[in-house]
């Protein structure tokens, strides 16, 4: 007659002691991942930002070749069908002056960093 303990013994599975130490490396692994996502998610927002100004400065840019540097360049000139400019949904631009004097600005609404442009096509951080 075999017992019900001898039965037990014998079969395979997971200790407790084995089941906490992968939690606890689970838990270690993602104390750091979590930090780190923030930032990559503050640099996309401000890639986005940057990349906004770039297409901006690009269709005006096409604007200026059509219509002459003494122009001045608005929004909503750089979003017509023309010039193709499509501003993301979730950044502020802002932008004006001719092709000498040309100024833009781009703002992520998840970011707190705001970028300029200047008539060379510089982005710089405000």
């Amino acid at each position: 007659m075999i017992s019900k303990f001898a039965k037990a013994r014998n079969e395979k599975g997971f200790t407790l002691i084995e089941l906490l130490i992968v939690i606890a490396i689970i838990g270690i692994l993602a104390a750091i991942a979590i930090p780190q996502f923030a930032q990559y998610k503050k640099r996309a927002y401000d890639s986005d930002s940057k990349s906004n100004l770039h297409n901006l400065y690009l269709a005006c840019k096409a604007y200026w070749a059509d219509n002459g540097a003494n122009n001045a360049c608005t929004l909503a000139l750089a979003t017509a069908n023309s010039y193709g400019f499509n501003q993301s949904s979730s950044v502020t631009v802002a932008l004006g002056g001719t092709e000498d004097a040309f100024t833009g600005t781009a703002k992520h609404g998840d970011s707190s960093n705001t970028f300029s442009i200047d008539s060379n096509g510089n982005i710089s951080m405000q």
